[in-house]
């Protein structure tokens, strides 16, 4: 079992600023990542989330100014209305289950590549060929596009059943697997490092 499990979604905005942060609390802890795609529409739907086309403007138009706020605190590329967007997810999801079932590559880099192709580089990431040339681009062997679909599929949603039964209600979302303490949205990354740092003294 990883240390932390990571419940993201590949058309999530937040998922996307949270950039490779998590990997690079990982490393300094010397903690383990399981990355688990989820259908976070689902999970909106099966935990009281309303999708953003269904909110009231009042809280889309805050959650623009934040989205922009935090891209530029973070000095991250960010297209706020990016041209394939809302991107049919469950491609890219399959291919980032099978690019960590093959154990050929870093599976973290993988994750932001296909957000930031979504938000920063208006690329159509249900698209064949972007999501081969987003594995190749990584690393990986682009025909894991194309391998692997039943278990991916059946693991994507398994991963969706565990994010609910888990209290998972939004992405990014994080579990510390040791003691249940979880932690959601990219602004709460910081203090996923400071609780980490307690637990090691």
């Amino acid at each position: 079992m990883a240390d932390i499990d990571y419940f993201f979604a590949t058309l999530s905005p937040w998922s996307y600023l949270a950039g490779t942060r998590l990997e690079q609390i990982a490393a300094r802890h010397g903690v383990t990542v399981a990355y688990k795609p989820i259908d976070l529409l689902s999970v909106f739907a099966r935990t009281g989330g309303v999708p953003p086309k269904d909110r009231h403007p009042s809280r889309n138009e805050y959650r623009a100014q934040e989205l922009l706020r935090q891209s530029a605190k973070l000095k991250m590329p960010f297209n706020l209305k990016p041209q394939y967007w809302p991107p049919n997810i469950a491609p890219s999801s399959y291919a980032i289950i099978s690019a960590a079932n093959s154990g050929t590559g870093d599976v973290g880099p993988l994750v932001h590549a296909f957000l930031r192709a979504c938000w920063a580089e208006e690329k159509d990431i249900a698209d064949p060929d972007v999501i081969r040339s987003v594995l190749a681009d990584c690393g990986f062997d682009p025909d894991l596009a194309d391998k692997g679909m039943l278990t991916a599929a059946e693991t994507y949603a398994a991963n969706t059943e565990e994010a609910v039964s888990r209290g998972v209600f939004g992405a990014p979302f994080y579990i510390v697997n040791a003691d249940d303490q979880r932690f959601w949205g990219q602004d709460r990354l910081d203090d996923l490092d400071a609780y980490l740092g307690a637990k090691r003294k």
